[in-house]
């Protein structure tokens, strides 16, 4: 199946207007022999929020790091907010707000030490400075824990942190770096909530994440995998290729062995855990066609319900990464 959103197929952007936050254009970055990013194209609209989605090593990180003038790249560039990536990173850095997922703050500061630092940085006024600390420490909920050392905050809270000191200069493009990686699901919803709230002001947001469900709280995605990017759309339109599969979920025991026995399989294209539950692709066949429950009694499993389930970003990806030769 031919995945319509490929890189090939996308137009190379030129310029800058006034819609766009983020215009990348051949964005190359080599170690040695080694390809970190090989000439990625991309765009992100001001005020929309756009997730970068790949496994570990596909080349997020790097990409947010040339993109925030922290390093060059080998070849192709960009803009941030107008700003050349190659030529101005300074003027970059002074327009955006960055959060990675060690949070960057200091722990044997205290909470009003963190921001006070991060106020220093960027320059503001004691004036600013009081109006923006009483914003974030009111957005954050950690009014009254002022004085407390950052290092005793729960990650939660940590978070919510991170996020006002990176937004203290209230700037208009935040990167977010796996910014819930570690975080409890309460967390990361009330997180995602914060995050909504800034995009509904207006701010863009350029998220990287590993979590498949946040990822359908974005405007736009793009998936890159081994430097490349593979897909880029909405969350719909990246899931449209998979709407006349047949997609599985299957309770099984010993589902990783049940995935292993089935990876073998003619009827399974493709096949993945999630959580306790298989979930395989059976491309156009229908479930009675594949045979899957009489397949595994037979090789001694026990098996539970068999539906078949709406395609999400999770198929989607699984199925992006098997299309390049890989595993997700």
């Amino acid at each position: 199946m031919q995945f319509p959103w490929t890189k090939t197929d996308r137009p190379r952007p030129s310029g800058v207007d006034d819609g766009d936050a983020i215009v990348v254009s051949g964005l190359r970055k080599t170690f040695g022999d080694f390809v970190a990013v090989d000439s990625v194209d991309f765009r992100v609209k001001r005020g929309e929020i756009f997730g970068f989605l790949g496994p570990n090593g596909s080349g997020k990180t790097t990409t947010i790091r040339m993109l925030c003038g922290v390093i060059a790249p080998t070849s192709g560039g960009g803009t941030v907010m107008g700003y050349d990536v190659v030529d101005e990173p300074e003027r970059v850095r002074e327009n955006i707000g960055y959060m990675s997922q060690k949070f960057s703050l200091f722990q044997d500061l205290t909470v009003d030490e963190n921001l006070r630092f991060y106020s220093g940085i960027y320059g503001l006024t004691p004036e600013k400075y009081a109006e923006r600390r009483a914003y974030i420490l009111r957005m954050a909920d950690l009014e009254g824990r002022e004085n407390e050392l950052t290092g005793n905050l729960s990650v939660g809270w940590k978070q919510r942190l991170a996020l006002g000191c990176a937004t203290i200069h209230e700037p208009k493009l935040i990167f977010l770096d796996e910014p819930t990686s570690g975080v409890d699901p309460t967390a990361r919803r009330q997180f995602w909530e914060l995050l909504n709230d800034l995009a509904n002001e207006g701010v863009t947001l350029f998220v990287t994440t590993h979590y498949m469900d946040e990822a359908t709280h974005c405007n736009r995605l793009a998936f890159i995998y081994r430097g490349n990017i593979i897909a880029e759309g909405t969350p719909q339109e990246v899931k449209a290729d998979l709407t006349a599969d047949t997609i599985l979920q299957i309770a099984v025991d010993r589902g990783e062995e049940a995935l292993a026995a089935l990876e073998g399989l003619e009827s399974v294209d493709e096949g993945y855990m999630q959580g306790s539950l298989v979930h395989v692709n059976l491309g156009r066949r229908t479930a009675e066609d594949a045979g899957l429950r009489e397949f595994l009694v037979d090789h001694g499993f026990e098996v539970g319900a068999i539906d078949r389930v709406e395609p999400t970003l999770e198929d989607a990806f699984v199925h992006l990464v098997t299309q390049q030769g890989g595993r997700a």
